[in-house]
């Protein structure tokens, strides 16, 4: 399933939550990553990161599209985080 991760947390948590959504999903933006994840992997990512927030202060949102026939992404300016499956 198509998946998009928009998260606004703590500054003493920016770095532990990109560096742990990285191993899954591609970095786009600044705290925005996009990626193809079974529904197992995110559960997986919901429960790891529920762990590293502060519910009361942080906000982590999950888009989350069954397929990718009905999406269309448009980019304007600047594209920061060209996906690419070369590592």
């Amino acid at each position: 399933m198509i998946t998009i991760i928009v998260y606004d947390v703590s500054e003493k948590r920016v770095s532990k939550v990109c560096n742990f959504l990285k191993q899954y999903l591609f970095w786009i933006q600044n705290s925005v990553f996009e990626g193809d994840l079974t529904v197992s992997e995110i559960k997986k990512i919901k429960k790891e990161i529920e762990r590293m927030i502060d519910p009361q202060t942080d906000s982590v949102l999950f888009y989350i599209l069954k397929s990718d026939k009905f999406l269309i992404k448009e980019n304007l300016g600047l594209n920061r985080n060209k996906i690419s499956t070369i590592l």
